[in-house]
């Protein structure tokens, strides 16, 4: 766990610890650009569990299965049972959710209330729906609780998803109608549920409004500036500050929607002799699925985008992914025929690639035969320009095991092809073989990525004052590991340095000449850092003042007395 994993996890740990439960804290400085429910749910995590890596990931791990199942009902509710088992099935085994759901980011959980919030607001429009006070509460819980999650994008999205369809099936004029008093009441139990932390944040974190429409480094504007506008407005124009993002092309932040939904992307070709006019419940369905995946893509079209942001349209993929498979027909038969060519081409690829570095040692860890790219490292994908050749050398069990998934797959789908439920499990059971290589691979990065075992060697050594050289993601890890935290050399910067002009915010930050100071000093200091800053300094306090107490993929923990 490392970066974002345990940044995420230590602000849920402060939570718990200070009982802090308004305002985010790293470092001791106040955190103000996340909603806190993900925080909350670690937190909780951690109170019935103890606080551990896995017990910050459990929440988000039952968000995703809970997510699956809701698709597979939806599914089933709009078209059949069968629909709905292709549905969760294909969701739950797409690239793109076992791929972000590495990562402890709320969106999951955050897709989860948009789906919620969507299939009640078709239970609500049905011609002949019943309860519709169940749904409007349920359709109020989910904006609320997507609101505490992920900010107004949870009430965007769905929102304006159902007055596209509302619009296109001339529904308009029945929703002031017949719905005013349902959408009424989802809007109390959505406030109810959302008000109260938005009050408290603003409250707690003054200024308590301000209306400038310019981010500028050294201003400090209190929490309702910083996360309606600076975090919502301006970082959707993309002149937010600090800038600590980058953005994916939008050429490629369309396209590689069918790398997230992999395999199943390929039905999507089945989608096309599907009729979309409002007759039929299955038909209303496939029409809100469209204006949904529509309505998401054209927001991140003119907004700043990462890979994950799409996730919201995943299940409206897998709900028209289950019909057209369910429906079958020559296309779907097409798709399953280039299925069987997409998994021998790679299959025979990583073979031929398992072949080129069977011989190939792979000493120590794979640091070592990988490159560095850290222009790219504010993209969720970055590190994948870092591989060589060499450093597949490191990887040949899970290279081996993709192999056998893979020719799994083809060979299964090839024997199955007549039977659609054959061939879903046989790709299902293949998708869940190449995961687990797959996080056999990524346990091969923790050394190079992560930063535990200089959290081990910091609790293994004497006491002393701990420093970290950049900025706090840098090495969060240690933070997390250690329940320590520590001065931030030249760290005043990214997430950090807004909150740190706040008032009573703890002067955890030091420059190179504090760090001089310090440590000539008697007492012991220990010093987390690149491998690239060692040169600097080395010219600050001198070479033989560096003392290494440990070294993990070129990045080193130092002190400045001998350890006994």
């Amino acid at each position: 766990m490392d970066d974002v994993d345990a940044v995420q996890a230590q602000i849920a740990r402060n939570m718990l610890t200070s009982n802090d439960w308004v305002t985010a804290r790293l470092d001791g400085v106040p955190y103000l650009e996340k909603a806190p429910l993900i925080y909350w749910m670690m937190a909780l995590s951690y109170e019935v569990f103890g606080v551990h890596d896995w017990a910050a990931r459990l929440p988000l791990a039952i968000s995703a299965v809970i997510l699956c199942w809701v698709v597979y009902r939806f599914s089933r509710w709009a078209f059949d049972e069968e629909a709905g088992l292709y549905a969760g099935i294909a969701l739950a085994t797409s690239a793109g959710l076992f791929l972000f759901t590495r990562i402890l980011l709320p969106d999951a959980t955050l897709t989860l209330t948009i789906t919620g919030a969507i299939w009640a607001c078709l239970l609500l429009l049905e011609p002949e729906g019943d309860h519709p006070r169940r749904w409007s509460v349920i359709l109020g819980v989910c904006l609320g609780t997507g609101l505490l999650l992920k900010g107004l994008i949870a009430v965007v999205f769905p929102m304006i998803a159902v007055l596209a369809y509302m619009a296109v099936t001339r529904q308009l004029s029945f929703c002031r109608s017949k719905c005013r008093s349902n959408l009424g009441l989802a809007a109390a139990v959505a406030l109810t549920i959302a008000v109260p932390w938005h009050v408290l944040a603003i409250l707690h974190n003054p200024p308590y409004f301000a209306a400038s429409m310019h981010s500028r480094p050294g201003e400090y504007h209190g929490f309702f500036w910083f996360y309606f506008i600076n975090e919502h407005v301006l970082r959707f124009l993309n002149v937010r500050y600090p800038r600590d993002y980058n953005t994916v092309p939008r050429v490629w932040f369309w396209l590689l929607n069918l790398a997230w939904i992999f395999p199943w992307s390929v039905y999507l070709l089945g989608i096309r002799r599907f009729s979309y006019s409002p007759v039929s419940r299955a038909e209303r369905t496939r029409l809100m699925a469209a204006c949904w995946v529509g309505v998401v893509m054209l927001f991140f079209t003119f907004s700043t985008t990462q890979e994950y942001y799409s996730m919201p349209i995943y299940p409206a993929l897998a709900l028209l992914i289950g019909s057209a498979v369910s429906s079958g027909g020559r296309r779907v038969r097409a798709a399953t025929g280039t299925l069987i060519v997409i998994f021998t081409f790679l299959c025979i690829a990583l073979t031929v690639l398992l072949s080129l570095v069977w011989r190939r040692p792979a000493p120590g860890n794979i640091s070592r035969a990988l490159t560095q790219h850290p222009e790219l490292y504010s993209l969720s994908m970055g590190h994948i320009r870092d591989l060589t050749l060499n450093a597949f050398a490191y990887l040949k069990l899970p290279l081996g095991l993709a192999v056998l998934a893979f020719a799994g797959i083809a060979i299964g789908i090839v024997r199955s092809r007549s039977d659609a439920k054959r061939v879903v499990l046989v790709i299902a059971a293949g998708m869940v073989i190449f995961f687990h290589a797959a996080r056999i691979a990524l346990v091969r990065f923790d050394s190079y990525l992560g930063s535990y075992p200089l959290s081990q060697s910091l609790l293994q050594s004497p006491p002393g004052q701990l420093i970290e050289a950049n900025s706090y993601y840098a090495f969060s890890s240690v933070f997390f590991y250690t329940g320590r935290t520590a001065l931030l050399l030249n760290g005043r910067n990214n997430n950090l340095e807004y909150g740190s002009y706040a008032r009573g915010a703890p002067n955890v930050f030091i420059d190179d000449g504090g760090l001089v100071s310090m440590w000539m000093t008697p007492r012991r200091y220990y010093l987390l850092a690149y491998g690239t800053e060692i040169p600097h300094l080395e010219k600050l306090v001198g070479r033989s003042n560096l003392r290494v107490v440990s070294e993990n993929a070129g990045n080193y923990l130092l002190t400045n007395h001998a350890l006994p």
